[in-house]
C-alpha cells in the first residue's frame, strides 16, 4: 500500500497536502497544463514577452502584472502575516510575498498550487496548504491579513450551509490578528458594465447577476447594499470600499470613497478579453453622468471592500 506524501518542495515552496482529496476537483482544462509549462520555463520577467506571444486570455489573466495592483498598495510589511484564500495560480501571491514576512496560501486545486509554486520557487516565505478551505480552517493560526480576491463569491461551494457567505467572514474574521484586516474583490453584480453589454464574468450569460441568477447556483456575486448586509450580518466591522477600473482583475486605477474620478477620467468602452460583447451605449458619459450624481459607488464594476472587526468594549 502505498504511503501518502504529505509535503513536496518546489525551490523554496513547501506544498502541504494533508487534506488533498486526491483529485482536482476545479479544473480549467487543458490550458492549466500550458500555464504549468510557463511556470517551470520562465522567469517572471519573461511573462510580458509570453503573454504577447500567446494571445491568450488565460495566460493574460494569470499571468499579467496588472493583477497584482489589486493588493500592492496595502500597507503590509515584513511584520505581517498573510493568509491568502483560493490562491489559485499566484497571480498575487508573489506580490503578497514581496511585501509580507509569511505567505500561507489555501487552494482546492493541486496543479494551480504547483504553478503557483513553481513561478514563486525563489521565495522562502510561501507556503500552500492544498484541499477545501473548509477541511484545513480549523488548523489555521492567526494572520494581520486575510485576502478573497476573486473567491468570496463561491463561498457556497466552500462552506456550504445556509448562510455561506455571512459564515465564511465569521469564520475569516476568527483568524484575525487585533487590528488585522480582511481584503474582498468581487465584481458588483449591478455594475455598470453589465448593462453596457459585458456577460456575467462568471458564467457567461448576459443580464444573469442582473437577473438574480436565475439558472446559476454555484456562484453569487453582489450590490455594494447586498454585500454591506453580509457583512452587518457577519459581525462587528470597520468597512472601508474602494473601486477597481476597469474591474479587480486587470486594475489600472483604484478609487476610494475619498477620492472619486472626476467626470472625464475613466475612460471610454473598456475591452472584454475573454468573450464577445455588446456595446449597448457610451460608457464614459454614462460613467461621467453617475460621477456627477454620486451614483459611481453604486455602479462601480468592481469592489474593493477592508473590513477590521470593531473593538468590543
Amino acid at each position: 500500500m502505498e504511503t501518502k506524501e504529505l509535503t513536496e518542495k518546489i525551490g523554496g515552496v513547501t506544498l502541504h497536502y494533508k487534506w488533498y482529496p486526491e483529485e482536482d476537483l476545479y479544473s480549467d482544462g487543458d490550458v492549466e497544463d500550458e500555464l504549468l509549462s510557463i511556470a517551470r520555463n520562465h522567469t517572471e520577467e519573461e511573462y510580458n514577452q509570453v503573454i504577447a506571444q500567446k494571445k491568450s486570455w488565460p495566460v493574460l489573466y494569470h499571468f499579467s502584472e496588472i493583477r497584482q495592483n489589486i493588493v500592492s498598495w496595502l500597507p503590509i510589511t515584513k511584520e505581517h502575516a498573510v493568509l491568502e484564500i483560493g490562491s489559485g495560480c499566484g497571480a498575487i501571491t508573489g506580490s503578497l510575498a514581496r511585501m509580507a514576512g509569511s505567505v500561507t496560501c489555501v487552494e482546492l486545486s493541486k496543479k494551480r498550487s504547483q504553478i503557483n509554486a513553481y513561478r514563486n520557487q525563489k521565495r522562502d516565505n510561501v507556503e500552500i496548504q492544498v484541499g477545501n478551505y473548509q477541511d484545513i480552517e480549523n488548523e489555521l493560526e492567526e494572520f494581520d491579513y486575510i485576502t478573497l480576491i476573486g473567491v468570496f463569491e463561491y463561498a457556497k461551494g466552500y462552506i456550504g450551509g445556509d448562510d455561506p457567505y455571512v459564515e465564511m467572514l465569521r469564520q475569516a474574521a476568527s483568524h484575525l490578528k487585533p487590528g488585522g484586516q480582511i481584503v474582498i474583490a468581487i465584481e458588483n453584480r449591478i455594475g455598470l458594465k453589465y448593462w453596457s453589454g459585458f456577460t456575467e464574468d462568471h458564467v457567461g450569460e448576459y443580464f444573469e447577476g442582473l437577473e438574480g441568477y436565475p439558472n446559476t447556483e454555484h456562484v453569487r456575486t453582489f450590490s455594494r447594499p447586498g454585500l454591506c448586509e453580509i457583512i452587518r450580518r457577519a459581525g462587528d466591522f470597520r468597512t472601508e470600499f474602494y473601486y477597481p477600473f476597469p474591474d479587480y482583475k486587470l486594475p489600472m486605477v483604484i478609487y476610494s470613497d475619498a477620492y472619486l474620478p472626476k467626470p472625464g477620467e475613466i475612460g471610454e468602452n473598456f475591452p472584454n478579453y475573454d468573450r464577445e460583447r455588446m456595446l449597448a451605449f457610451s460608457e464614459g458619459r454614462t460613467l461621467d453622468t453617475l460621477i456627477q450624481d454620486g451614483l459611481l459607488p453604486q455602479f462601480a464594476n468592481s469592489f474593493l471592500v477592508l473590513l477590521e472587526k470593531e473593538e468590543q468594549s
